[in-house]
């Protein structure tokens, strides 16, 4: 029983760990969003439109940033129409988790995280800027609808509305984190991951799969694996390359469109095994060190 309790408690540690480390970028996402909406003239929204044409430069590098919550800000923002659907996939896609600490624990050459890193970047630049040029989608602001939807009552004040957003995405983050956790302590991501290395093409897209599970432990696993020579360069990227922390989760929560969700996801899990097997059969990951 004590055990039990333990383990428990652990599980709850550690899910209740991981939401908190986004709960300030999403009291700031949900700040700036509410200032928009109800402060901001035209001049700062014909401004916002106009960063959009170079915001999946502007997400790729951010999430390139050794942190978890961009993918967060990015999902609320696209989500209330601040953003574009090739910015979100930018930051989605190079949004990194717990790779750098990982490999860097692990002994890694600062050369091959960085050039890990710089694949990613391309890679989600590349994707980010396609999107945006085959869906040319306006950046007109929704955060009413958000407002509506969640009955927050942003009459209120600015600061009051932001904050109940924020107590609700937390309050589903949590949740989720305790139920992947659960899932988590008697599945390891790294037995996951490890399930079809070997075979060809399953491997890259298992390890894509991976990825897209919201919380550190996939990014950890995967990071791991590789720095100990269980996965392969192409597995690896393609794991990585899906892994947008709990971006996906604010995602689902926030933008109506189950539809466009799951289709995003399903981007996400194709560009990540179409990497992964790009690198490992064409000795492109040789040729870059990997």
């Amino acid at each position: 029983m004590l055990e039990f309790l333990h383990e428990a408690w652990h599980i709850l540690l550690h899910a209740a760990l991981d939401a908190l480390k986004i709960l300030p970028f999403l009291f700031f996402t949900y700040l700036l969003m509410e200032w928009l909406e109800h402060r901001a003239g035209e001049r700062v929204e014909r401004a916002v439109a106009r960063a959009g044409r170079a915001g999946p430069a502007i997400g790729g590098a951010l999430g390139l940033l050794p942190q978890c919550g961009f993918s967060a800000v990015a999902a609320g923002l696209f989500s209330g129409r601040v953003v574009t659907v090739g910015t979100l996939l930018a930051v989605f896609l190079a949004t990194s988790d717990e790779m750098i600490a990982v490999f860097l624990g692990e002994g890694l050459s600062p050369r091959t995280v960085l050039t890990v890193l710089a694949v990613k970047l391309v890679i989600a630049l590349a994707a980010g800027f396609l999107a945006d040029l085959l869906f040319r989608q306006k950046t007109e602001l929704h955060v009413a609808d958000l407002c509506h939807e969640e009955g927050c009552h942003c009459e209120r004040g600015i600061l009051r509305s932001a904050l109940h957003h924020t107590l609700h995405i937390f309050s589903f983050i949590l949740i989720i984190n305790i139920a992947l956790g659960t899932v988590l302590h008697f599945v390891s991501a790294e037995q996951l991951a490890a399930l079809l290395h070997g075979v060809p093409v399953l491997g890259q897209a298992a390890a894509a799969l991976v990825g897209l599970i919201p919380n550190c432990a996939a990014s950890v696993a995967i990071a791991t694996l590789y720095a100990r020579g269980v996965l392969s360069a192409g597995a690896m990227l393609a794991g990585l390359l899906t892994g947008a922390g709990v971006g996906l989760l604010v995602l689902f929560r926030t933008n109506k469109s189950i539809r466009q969700n799951i289709c995003l996801a399903a981007v996400l899990l194709g560009i990540g095994a179409l990497a992964g097997c790009l690198f490992d059969y064409t000795g492109l990951a040789t040729l870059l060190g990997l």
